[in-house]
């Protein structure tokens, strides 16, 4: 059955215009007047593929592994998270194929068995979204430990490899499969993040350049979507600050289009990038942040 899945929640938060807003001469982003997952449906881009999505409980992960099942995708939806068994639930409601696994992206035999389970219940893997990350949250640099580094490093960067290798492994053998793999414009310059998150999406945009030449001639593709400043569960304290602040309209305007954006739009790359449409894209960064990356204009912290 044709998956026909909507987004029905944040579908209010795409669809405000700027308006006055209380407090400090505010207004609302200018959120885009469109249902994201109408924007491909009915093309079915993804009928009779397979796919993995890490951190798929909420944001990013929930909006990807949605579209991609709204695209005909049997997806593998995996997170620690037990929410993460509400997005699987979502898209068999919706008549597509999804199975939800509460495990740790970071741990081998944690990965190493969605693959597996991907493998035995939908007979093969064709596109694999390493999305899982954690921010650590915006410590100073003195402040930093080990312990913290260890955490985010071993999330965001061991567990992206973990995943990406064993994917790898299947797509090779099949000569084909695209793996995503979420970095972030923090990886690009300094500006977007605290020291570890953002020396892990460096990490992780260097580790999709070599594993593209690792991969030479396989027929399998690997990339990283970056993307700036989205409401997600992990970015949630900035927003919630703000709108106590009475600020919520300052959010996302250090970009040219001076507002955030919403997971939705970051799935449409993803999706794009699991597609046959994006086969000759490989090794490739793209960021998807309003232009943000396009200069990265910060405010130095002064000590």
């Amino acid at each position: 059955m044709k998956c026909r899945i909507k987004y029905r929640h944040n579908i209010g938060g795409l669809k405000h215009a700027a308006a006055p807003r209380g407090g400090h001469g505010s207004r609302l982003p200018l959120l885009p007047l469109i249902n994201h997952a109408a924007i491909l449906r009915s093309m079915n881009i993804l009928k009779d593929k397979s796919a993995i999505v890490t951190g798929a409980a909420s944001g990013i992960g929930r909006a990807s592994a949605m579209l991609f099942a709204a695209e005909g995708a049997a997806v593998v939806a995996l997170d620690r998270a037990a929410e993460v068994e509400s997005t699987a639930a979502a898209i068999r409601a919706g008549g597509g194929r999804a199975i939800a696994l509460v495990r740790d992206s970071s741990a081998e035999e944690d990965v190493a068995g969605a693959v597996a389970t991907a493998l035995e219940e939908f007979g093969g893997l064709d596109v694999c979204y390493a999305n899982a990350g954690i921010s650590g949250g915006l410590v100073p640099f003195f402040e930093e430990t080990t312990e913290r580094w260890t955490e985010v490093l071993k999330i965001n960067l061991i567990g992206t490899f973990l995943l990406a290798k064993y994917a790898a492994m299947e797509m090779v053998k099949q000569r084909r499969g695209s793996i995503i793999c979420t970095a972030s414009v923090a990886g690009l310059r300094s500006g977007a993040g605290g020291v570890p998150y953002s020396a892990s999406k460096a990490g992780v945009i260097s580790m999709v350049q070599t594993i593209a030449n690792q991969l030479t001639g396989t027929g399998v593709r690997i990339n990283a979507v970056c993307p700036g400043l989205i409401e997600t569960g992990m970015t949630r304290p900035i927003f919630e600050r703000a709108r106590e602040r009475g600020t919520a309209g300052k959010i996302g305007q250090l970009n040219p289009l001076q507002r955030y954006g919403m997971p939705q739009e970051i799935a449409q790359t993803a999706l794009f990038l699991a597609s046959d449409a994006a086969s000759y894209v490989n090794g490739q960064a793209i960021a998807v942040d309003g232009g943000l990356s396009s200069s990265h204009p910060i405010v130095v912290a002064r000590h």
